[in-house]
């Protein structure tokens, strides 16, 4: 089945750019184009795609406050697609659940892989962020906090999942170290953010960045 995506982003040329892009890469369908957040949450709740597209800097609230929505109800999963990797974005939009984080300069390529990664239930982070991203988190006050009785409820399998999140593994790459499948990966990894009140495998890979390898 085709992946269904929703491109937000304020500038025509951009979402026609995208959209060229999505739809020659095969195995994408794209479903919708929102020009500002407001938008873009009313249309993914109607549409239902799998992912989507958002740009951070757009009228109507903005990527950032659309993402939070989305998450929050979980409608789908959200990639970040913006110019700036200026690091109060990248924060906000961690901070608000989104599945990844990509600069606008990414090959074509990466950005199709990246789309399928996040429709899978993986998250992804632009390179050039990625360090800045973990140094952020380990030493400030705005690091992730999990739920701290959600640490105790977590089963050894669980436990396990975790602490692959945080070297940063596939689903994909999980199933093959646990021996276990893709579709049980899934079920662990939202368990695990249910169980820790986080909103992305992102934010659970930082968790285990700033607070080492859970507990046996």
């Amino acid at each position: 089945m085709s992946i269904k995506v929703l491109v937000a982003d304020d500038h025509a040329a951009v979402r026609a750019g995208l959209v060229l892009v999505l739809e020659r890469a095969g195995g994408i369908e794209v479903v919708g184009q929102a020009v500002d957040g407001t938008t873009a949450i009313s249309m993914a709740r109607q549409l239902r795609p799998d992912v989507v597209l958002m740009d951070v800097r757009m009228p109507g609230g903005g990527g950032i406050a659309a993402t939070r929505v989305l998450v929050q109800e979980n409608v789908c999963q959200v990639l970040v697609l913006t110019t700036f990797d200026l690091d109060e974005y990248v924060y906000a939009a961690l901070q608000a659940g989104a599945a990844g984080f990509l600069i606008k300069s990414i090959e074509a390529l990466r950005l199709v892989e990246a789309i399928h990664l996040v429709a899978q239930g993986d998250g992804v982070l632009a390179p050039q962020v990625t360090r800045r991203v973990m140094a952020h988190f380990a030493g400030t006050s705005n690091a992730v906090q999990p739920n701290p009785e959600g640490l105790g409820q977590l089963t050894d399998r669980e436990r396990d999942v975790l602490d692959c999140l945080g070297e940063g593994l596939s689903n994909q790459q999980i199933a093959h170290r646990l021996y276990i499948t893709e579709a049980t990966v899934k079920s662990h990894v939202s368990h695990i953010l249910a169980k820790l009140g986080l909103r992305s495998r992102v934010q659970a890979a930082i968790l285990v960045q700033e607070h080492g390898r859970t507990d046996r």
